[in-house]
């Protein structure tokens, strides 16, 4: 129960002070208190978690994908990527170095894809080959680019020998 008691005392001295004890009970602050911070923390919304979905094949795939809507991008060191349409021995499209701008692995995939679209009257297919220098933050904008330009088929894949000696070729490994 909240109290306040006042005493006064004499004080022995000429001048005649009067000393006075106070006495607060802050049991109505502390129940205050506690029911601010418990509202707070029920009304509050919590940040949501960032998540990227992700869908894995279930069984084996039943077609062959033709080189003519394969689409490789292969992840090199300094924030480049080395992109190409088809084979590499044979390739559509031969590899290109490039980065995260907006003339860089965007404009490829957007102009690619419609060039495939046009010929072969299906979607491209993506393969992400990260190689051994790349960083992760360098994947991450590889899968948001595939979002933004919506690429529905995508794969994370092992990179290729190939692939490896053509990345120091061209001076990205």
């Amino acid at each position: 129960m909240a109290e306040l008691s006042l005493s006064s005392q004499k004080a022995g001295g000429a001048h005649g002070r009067q000393k006075k004890n106070i006495r607060v009970d802050l049991t109505a602050m502390v129940d205050l208190a506690f029911l601010l911070i418990t509202f707070f923390m029920l009304t509050t919304t919590l940040s949501k978690p960032k998540a990227m979905d992700l869908a894995m094949p279930v069984g084996p795939q039943k077609e062959a994908v033709g080189p003519s809507r394969s689409f490789t991008v292969c992840i090199g060191k300094n924030n480049q990527v080395m992109w190409y349409l088809g084979e590499l021995k044979n390739p559509i499209i031969s590899p290109t170095i490039t980065g995260f701008n907006k003339d860089g692995i965007r404009k490829a995939l957007l102009e690619t894809g419609k060039m495939v679209r046009d010929k072969a009257g299906k979607n491209m297919i993506v393969l992400v080959k990260p190689s051994d220098h790349s960083v992760y933050n360098d994947l991450v904008n590889v899968l948001d680019e595939l979002n933004i330009t919506n690429v529905a088929t995508y794969a994370i894949v092992d990179i290729d020998k190939q692939d490896i000696s053509m990345l120091k070729q061209k001076g990205i490994y």
